[in-house]
């Protein structure tokens, strides 16, 4: 660590947009010299908030709470507060927190450094929301947590206008990235070393619309479309042309954008991966017309056989909401209807809770907490069923699983590794004797399901070093070993990060 550096600490709650944000917020605090705190007490904290999540500001507050004291027995620490609940709340954070020193949002995240070092000189809170996009977070310099796989922002906001949701009045209408800007940046992460990137949206699939009419759009977007297809599509087709890149997936589309030619796209570029989350929220027609979710049940599992006929072997997650407002229990067995039928390998499930700020909010027909309580009991339970059931059918497939860093809580007593397969189920699988790294390629059997993950208690069949494990091994310095077997930190279960996600489980919100 740099004598005399101050360091930071960024903790980050809500979807996988605020964890690349976060990532950013890491790299421009590096590049202004900041360094990581390690497990020292932190000179900056950074909380990177949520606004979906339920209660997001008592989390957010009670964390404050607790810090007061430890900045008061630190001196020259300084608190900053980002992301969509700053953007929300604004000026009420240091009328509420008045030991914080920054608040910013999430349209100018660029300015963090500036704004710390702002507060500092002048001895007063900087409070700093602009209302639109000032620099597209790629931009930006970044401080990736993992070697092997990357998020690729291509859009940020969102033209929906779905009732139970706050994200668009905090991110903005929907603004794309040109698709050069995009293939650069998927190119630049592909040459340190990346095999895995994520196309990021809110709306990942509406990738096009934020150029407005396509005879006013880039050049290199009108060609991408030439042949008809989306812009989406054409993007994925253009991933699968990156020597080097392995594995490509998205989220999170939505449903009324979802077109043939994107599953087309999918089934026929090889490195885009059978893997597809596709938010539902609700089974029932009535339900998603108060929502405003511009698909009814019949055109969502319309879109499911379709991927399921295009590619068979495709694992399927989703979204849902309990007992939004008005929901009935004929609502609700529709909701259930849907899941059968779809057969989720895995499904994000939430009791709903009203978010001020949203027209859902005010709505008649709240429904009693103790219904939506057994409601959700009930559906958890059926797609436990199913996702085990699913899970069995992969019982003695072969499957090539990305080693990854922190995927499995529990490896250290197993004396199991664990990574993700192609279509990104979760493997825990005995370790080979021999070393292999986080961003290394490893080909078992699968021997046990569970809901939740497969085990692999065969022997490895093969080992692939990569690039990708190449770059995870330059990371640990001059005196990491050549590969890390059992025992070693960083395989199991990763050493504390500065950059801590909160427990969240939600997706970009489409």
């Amino acid at each position: 660590m740099e004598i005399g550096a101050r360091t930071y600490e960024i903790r980050t709650y809500g979807c996988q947009m605020n964890v690349h944000d976060s990532e950013r917020l890491a790299g421009l605090l590096e590049d202004a010299g900041y360094v990581r705190a390690g497990d020292a007490e932190p000179d900056v904290v950074v909380f990177n908030t949520c606004a979906v999540r339920e209660n997001a500001d008592n989390r957010l507050y009670g964390n404050l709470g607790h810090l007061r004291p430890v900045k008061d027995g630190h001196p020259g620490m300084q608190i900053a507060v980002g992301g969509c609940l700053a953007q929300k709340d604004r000026d009420t954070i240091v009328e509420r927190a008045p030991w914080v020193d920054v608040v910013f949002g999430t349209h100018n995240i660029g300015s963090l450094p500036v704004l710390l070092e702002r507060a500092r000189i002048q001895d007063e809170a900087q409070v700093e929301i602009e209302e639109s996009l000032v620099t597209f977070p790629s931009t930006l310099p970044t401080r990736r947590e993992s070697p092997y796989a990357a998020w690729v922002s291509i859009s940020v906001g969102c033209n929906n206008t779905c009732t139970f949701c706050i994200v668009p009045a905090l991110r903005g209408k929907e603004r794309d990235r040109r698709p050069g800007e995009i293939l650069a940046e998927v190119e630049a992460l592909v040459a340190d070393g990346v095999l895995e990137i994520t196309l990021l949206g809110q709306n990942v699939n509406a990738y096009g619309s934020g150029f407005g009419a396509l005879a006013s759009a880039p050049r290199e977007v009108r060609e991408m479309t030439g042949d008809g297809q989306s812009a989406f599509a054409g993007l994925l087709r253009a991933c699968g042309g990156v020597d080097g890149l392995e594995r490509v997936r998205f989220t999170s589309p939505h449903p009324k954008d979802f077109t043939d030619d994107v599953i087309a796209a999918m089934a026929e570029t090889p490195n885009v991966m059978p893997s597809l989350h596709m938010p539902l929220q609700s089974g029932a027609d009535p339900v998603l017309r108060a929502m405003r979710r511009s698909y009814r049940q019949e055109r969502y599992l319309g879109i499911i056989e379709k991927v399921r006929a295009a590619i068979p072997d495709a694992a399927i997650t989703t979204d849902i909401i309990v007992g939004f407002p008005g929901e009935t229990e004929e609502d609700f067995e529709q909701t259930l209807h849907v899941v059968r039928e779809a057969r989720f390998s895995g499904a994000f499930t939430f009791q709903y809770s009203k978010r001020p700020g949203t027209p859902a909010a005010t709505m008649d027909g709240q429904v009693p907490k103790e219904v939506v309580q057994e409601r959700y009991e009930r559906l958890v339970a059926l797609q436990e069923e199913i996702s085990w059931e699913e899970n069995k059918k992969r019982l003695g497939h072969t499957l090539e699983v990305l080693v990854a860093e922190g995927e499995g809580r529990k490896d250290g007593a197993t004396r199991r590794l664990s990574g993700r397969a192609r279509d990104n189920r979760l493997v825990h699988f005995q370790a080979p004797d021999e070393p292999v790294r986080p961003g290394d390629m490893v080909t078992v059997e699968v021997t046990y399901a569970a809901p939740h993950h497969l085990v692999a208690d065969k022997p490895v069949a093969g080992v692939r070093r990569t690039r990708a494990g190449d770059a995870w091994e330059a990371r640990q310095g001059a005196a990491a070993p050549k590969g890390v077997s059992l025992g070693m930190p960083g395989i199991g279960r990763p050493a504390v990060s500065a950059v801590q996600a909160g427990s969240s489980s939600c997706s970009t919100c489409s």
